[in-house]
């Protein structure tokens, strides 16, 4: 029997089981407008999914990553990213008091969600960078990784934004710091490190079937031999003129 993972229907399989979550999850949140603010960029998101399937259909595998991370996010934001209660969770079920184990100070939830931004979300974006932007060897590492980098920090400043036009209550607990200054900047940081883990395990299984010789290869095969800039512009100019003379 073919395995779901492999069939074409999987990625229909994960869309449904991530709307329920998201349904199930929206039945009576402890703090209803940030729920609400917390799940705009979420079904925005799924809408491009959806309307990119047929013209661009992602790897099963990258759309398991996608899933991953969004029932994370989506239990962020049924509880807020500040309360969600993973240790009375463990506590409870297991009997292991996390914070206690690791000595947190603070709900750390958030911080896992941001390194699993960057670890959850680095393989999908290696795959459009290959597909659309044509990137070669290294470079189909180390851009993905910019782009982690941009919208971590495209994320930090709509959070910012947010509580400056909400302001009071409902902005303090969107933006979640729990008091720590430099919230913004570990949660960028850990966004980078996951990318960094992700495509780095990447790399090397890449390494083990194709050789590193060929990757740095591949990253510095020259695909147009003119530059552009002036040599570009004088080419447009020209080929535009020979329109008109027609």
């Amino acid at each position: 029997m073919k395995s779901l993972f492999f069939s074409s229907r999987y990625p229909l399989f994960l869309f449904i089981a991530v709307v329920l979550f998201l349904t199930l999850t929206s039945i009576r949140p402890p703090h209803p407008q940030d729920y609400f603010y917390e799940h705009i960029m979420t079904v925005v998101f799924l809408v491009l999914l959806v309307f990119s399937y047929r013209y661009f259909r992602l790897s099963n595998l990258s759309y398991t990553l996608i899933f991953l991370f969004l029932v994370l996010h989506i239990i962020g934001g049924r509880f807020t990213y500040s309360e969600v209660p993973y240790n009375s969770f463990f506590l409870n079920y297991f009997g292991i008091n996390i914070d206690s184990f690791f000595g947190f100070q603070r709900n750390q939830f958030d911080r896992l969600v941001h390194f699993s931004f960057g670890l959850l979300l680095a393989y999908p974006l290696r795959e459009l960078f290959w597909r659309v932007a044509s990137a070669k060897g290294v470079w189909r590492y180390y851009l993905p990784l910019e782009l982690i980098m941009a919208f971590s920090m495209l994320y930090e400043l709509i959070e910012y934004g947010f509580a400056v036009i909400v302001g009071g209550d409902v902005g303090a607990t969107y933006v979640g710091s729990q008091g720590d200054v430099w919230d913004a900047q570990k949660d960028m940081l850990l966004a980078t490190l996951g990318g960094f883990f992700a495509l780095t395990i990447t790399f090397f299984i890449n390494l083990r079937y194709h050789g590193f010789r060929k990757e740095v290869k591949d990253s510095f095969t020259v695909t147009r031999k003119t530059p552009l800039g002036e040599v570009e512009l004088a080419r447009m100019m020209q080929k535009r003129a020979s329109r008109l003379r027609v």
